[in-house]
């Protein structure tokens, strides 16, 4: 893998499932994790095996389709677990068992009730024997994000001392701030012996709406491997949103960053996991939502007519969009209503177009979004209909 590639760990059908009454049967989980696989995710986190029969099956059956993502299998740091999740993944072309334990002073304490040898003791040994299943083992740090970074480094050179590949640094609750984050990545880069043969992995939760913030700052500080789902979808205020950290890489190509992931594929998928999920996704969410590529002020509106870079930094069709909408309130402007008009099929002149505007402005106050028919009913009341053309 290039330096400059992130590879993107999706957990939609692991951590995004746990919303709660968002459960999928397997069937579902198979459609969505072969979509996954085109989309050119690295890696997709089928579910926890252990943890019921079904999700055992899920794991085990998408292990047998997916072509070119690993296919990940989460446990505990508990035996049982890991030969369970080893037996689901017997199938797949790249398995991956992705095992750990909690590290922070809470979760040692209340959580374990246990010390930090002790920690250090179950982080390597599990990993270990992860390792006598598969070559790929990805560790986590549970609630690293409140974990003294010293300690937090001790368990790191464990797991790799175990073989872990990959080294995962959940700020489990969403609470680092992006500049703290960025700094205990940096931290275990520059103080982990034998960092250079694992790739350190970023999960952050959205608690504090910092999700992708803390991300986009790890993987600036070194971090090579971010892990998200679809829609940002979670739990409690859910997971860095894929669609997020993959666009602000494309997007600011100084960072020198890039995934494989081909982004036109993005909107459709998001439809996908939403309907399947039941989640409905808030109009204004970033890159996927209704209203991501809408615009109803006027002064927009005109920008985005005469140049769609005016106000849109991202093209719609590089996420599956097919455009922008001007969508048409008593807010937009005469630019939107001679372009909507021109759509449906009419050419205005300026002073057809003046005359036009007063009645479309009285029938936009009386309703908050003016749509195609309503175009048409307001061109034909008024006394200049017959004289307009029509294209």
């Amino acid at each position: 893998m290039s330096d400059s590639t992130i590879q993107i760990f999706d957990t939609t059908l692991r951590d995004g499932e746990q919303v709660p009454g968002c459960k999928l049967d397997t069937n579902q989980k198979i459609i969505i994790a072969e979509r996954l696989d085109i989309l050119g995710v690295d890696v997709i986190e089928a579910g926890f095996p252990v943890s019921s029969p079904g999700d055992f099956k899920s794991v085990e059956e998408i292990s047998k389709i997916v072509k070119n993502a690993s296919v990940c299998g989460l446990t505990r740091a508990v035996k049982k677990d890991i030969e369970v999740a080893a037996e689901a993944l017997k199938y797949a072309k790249k398995p991956r068992i992705h095992t750990g334990i909690g590290t922070s002073e809470s979760h040692i304490k209340y959580k374990f009730n246990s010390n930090k040898e002790d920690i250090l003791s179950r982080a390597f040994e599990a990993v270990r024997y992860a390792k006598s299943f598969v070559e790929d083992v990805e560790f986590y740090a549970e609630d690293a994000g409140r974990t003294e970074n010293d300690f937090l480094a001790k368990v790191c050179e464990e797991a790799i001392r175990g073989g872990a590949t990959v080294l995962n640094i959940p700020d489990t609750t969403g609470y680092c701030l992006p500049s703290e984050y960025g700094a205990k990545i940096k931290y275990l880069k520059e103080n982990v012996k034998g960092i250079e043969n694992a790739i350190i992995s970023c999960h952050c939760h959205n608690d504090l709406g910092l999700a992708t913030a803390n991300s986009i700052e790890g993987i600036i500080n070194g971090a090579r491997q971010i892990e998200c789902t679809i829609n940002g979808i979670g739990e409690r205020a859910g997971n860095t949103a894929l669609e997020e950290v993959v666009m602000i890489l494309k997007q600011h190509p100084y960072l020198n960053l890039d995934t494989n992931i081909n982004t036109k594929h993005l909107y459709s998928l998001s439809q996908l996991v939403s309907e399947s999920m039941g989640v409905y996704t808030q109009p204004n969410k970033a890159i996927v939502g209704a209203n991501a590529f809408a615009h109803s002020s006027g002064i927009h509106q005109d920008g985005v007519i005469k140049n769609r870079e005016t106000y849109e930094i991202i093209d719609p069709k590089d996420v599956g969009v097919t455009e922008s909408a001007i969508v048409l309130t008593a807010r937009s402007g005469r630019a939107a209503l001679a372009y909507r008009a021109k759509i449906v099929g009419y050419e205005l002149t300026k002073l057809q177009l003046d005359i036009v505007y007063d009645s479309f402005l009285s029938f936009a106050d009386k309703k908050k979004e003016v749509n195609d028919n309503d175009i048409h009913q307001i061109i034909e009341s008024t006394s200049i209909s017959n004289q307009i053309l029509k294209v």
